[in-house]
């Protein structure tokens, strides 16, 4: 990490992050100002870990209101753009060798999916052109340029993001042969790029915009403005965050996870953030952007297809996860794009865990001496044994088990109660005392508040990695995940399951279904429960706790 860039009035740092920073783990500036995103690319730069370069507007820009006015001014960034430009050797709108960016939050506390993120941010007609030519491959410049429209639809021009999500289904309707979203050609994406700025013209009544200055601007104070968000300001009062710590804003080169095969985006987690076992636990998505896997809108691979495909990314990602680990002293979730056969790591945090999980990782950490026993007895803390308690089915005899449809399992456990579609179902019946199941589409962020009235969430689509599932695994919720057979009919407010027997029902919002977040699993009915301890857990933690006098005072 760089000295900070200073604008003409010299009214906030800037900083500058580049993997040749050597020591960038050792900046002054620390997470407070650079929000633990920032801080922690930072660190990873200075490990030799490939980062791809980055400015970032720090703090100061969210909590005083008079800056925040003034972010999106290119005066205050365009001396870090220009550096940005020379690590990276291309140029910001150029038709020739444009660069391009992405633009995310980061506060000094992690919110995992509560604030806002754009990607390929410079992007118009003549710098798409530009990445054609630069890389070869139409698919992957139509294909950014489709997001850039959506996602700044979404969150720059306020429209649903239902709208684009139907303009897909439609043009994925028309295919000759049945196709999925990754398998459209250039065609189909320069197609669909038309059908996306028509809606946006015709909804906001101007094009989208063409000035990549005027992009990056927008994309800047719609990250800045995601901190006061309904989410965001929801999810600090539950955790107990301070509402004045603002945001930071990392403005980095885009690397492309769909730029073909050897491509893809993925999240990882370096140990089970569930259970604590350790080994990688991560989601991939080949020839996909990041946004595909922790949006929840989109399913993902797990280990075993990373590892077969692209065996020598696997290999790099073992090493970077050791090397995380022993930097950072903990258990770490990270991002990470593979461009054409190169990795790219695009940010680390301490993993959001279950009660288990942070028992067990904080003892395997101290045994394997990455952290000292009063570190391991803080991060245990009031976790006693009925934390560490889990549900598990009970079959008794003659009990018949209906199954109704498999998921990925992002938090284990199981989950009893009424189905419920929305959150307004959840509050409802939670109040009268019923237990609740919520049933989504996706695994959204925007569910969290739901899904505290909630026994546990089941959806269509989504990643274990999602944000929303990090965040359900957080709250001790049981989350499955990518059920491909379960169907919902909002307006009819009744459930389909393609995988059950052709005899069973729809079922309808109030029936009674079981999530067994052990197995993957979903049945008909309400499943009778047996409550465990692993009792060599509790042990282990019992003989530290022990061995550690109390401290004075």
């Amino acid at each position: 990490m760089n000295a900070p860039q200073r604008s003409e009035a010299d009214i906030a740092p800037i900083f500058t992050l580049s993997t040749a920073s050597d020591g960038a783990h050792a900046s002054a500036a620390g997470p407070q100002q650079l929000g633990f995103k920032a801080y922690n690319l930072g660190r990873m730069a200075g490990m030799g870990l490939p980062v791809p370069p980055a400015f970032v507007l720090s703090t100061d820009f969210c909590r005083d209101p008079q800056l925040r006015q003034r972010a999106g001014d290119p005066a205050l960034w365009r001396p870090a753009l220009r550096a940005l430009e020379a690590a990276s050797g291309l140029r910001f709108g150029d038709p020739c060798a444009p660069l391009l960016l992405s633009v995310r939050s980061g506060a000094a506390v992690s919110m995992p999916g509560m604030m806002e993120t754009l990607l390929n941010v410079g992007l118009n007609e003549q710098t798409v052109q530009g990445l054609i030519r630069l890389t070869g491959n139409p698919r992957l410049a139509w294909d950014a340029y489709r997001r850039l429209i959506a996602s700044y639809g979404e969150l720059v021009a306020g429209l649903p993001a239902a709208l684009f999500e139907d303009l897909l289904q439609e043009l994925l309707a028309e295919q000759v042969e049945p196709c999925q979203e990754r398998e459209l050609d250039f065609r189909g994406l320069r197609s669909l790029c038309r059908r996306y700025q028509a809606a946006y013209a015709r909804e906001v009544g101007e094009p989208f915009p063409q000035q990549p200055e005027q992009q990056l601007a927008r994309a800047i104070e719609v990250v800045l403005r995601s901190w006061d968000s309904a989410r965001a300001r929801h999810y600090r009062q539950a955790h107990g965050i301070d509402e004045g710590g603002g945001t930071a804003v990392t403005v980095q080169s885009m690397v492309f996870g769909n730029a073909g095969p050897s491509s893809g985006a993925g999240v990882g987690f370096t140990r089970n953030p569930a259970t604590g076992e350790p080994g990688m636990w991560l989601d991939f998505l080949f020839n996909a952007q990041g946004e595909d896997v922790v949006s929840g809108r989109r399913s993902a691979h797990g280990d075993a297809v990373l590892q077969q495909v692209l065996p020598a990314i696997w290999t790099q990602l073992q090493a970077s996860s050791a090397a995380l680990e022993r930097e950072f002293g903990d258990m770490q979730d990270f991002e990470f794009t593979v461009q054409q056969g190169r990795l790219y790591l695009l940010q680390t945090r301490s993993g959001k865990r279950s009660a288990t999980a942070a028992v067990r990782i904080a003892l395997d950490l101290l045994r394997e001496g990455l952290i000292d026993a009063p570190t391991a007895l803080a991060r245990c803390a009031g976790i006693e044994a009925a934390q560490l308690r889990s549900p598990y089915l009970r079959a008794l005899p003659g009990q018949p088990l209906q199954i109704l449809g498999r998921a990925a399992s992002a938090s284990p456990g199981v989950a009893v109660g009424e189905i419920a579609l929305d959150a307004e179902r959840a509050r409802a019946r939670c109040a009268a005392g019923a237990p609740v199941v919520l049933l989504r589409r996706d695994a959204d962020t925007g569910d969290v508040a739901a899904l505290e009235h909630a026994q546990g969430l089941l959806t269509m689509q989504g990643a274990r990695t999602s944000h929303a599932a990090v965040v359900a695994r957080q709250m001790g919720k049981v989350c499955l995940v990518g059920c491909a057979g379960l169907q919902i009919d909002e307006s009819a407010r009744l459930v389909r399951f393609a995988d059950a027997s052709p005899a069973t029902p729809p079922l309808r919002e109030g029936d009674l279904i079981t999530l067994d977040g052990h197995e993957g699993v979903v049945y008909a009915g309400a499943l009778d429960l047996d409550w465990r301890c692993p009792d060599d857990l509790l042990q282990a933690l019992r003989a530290l706790r022990q061995a550690q006098p109390p401290s004075a005072g």
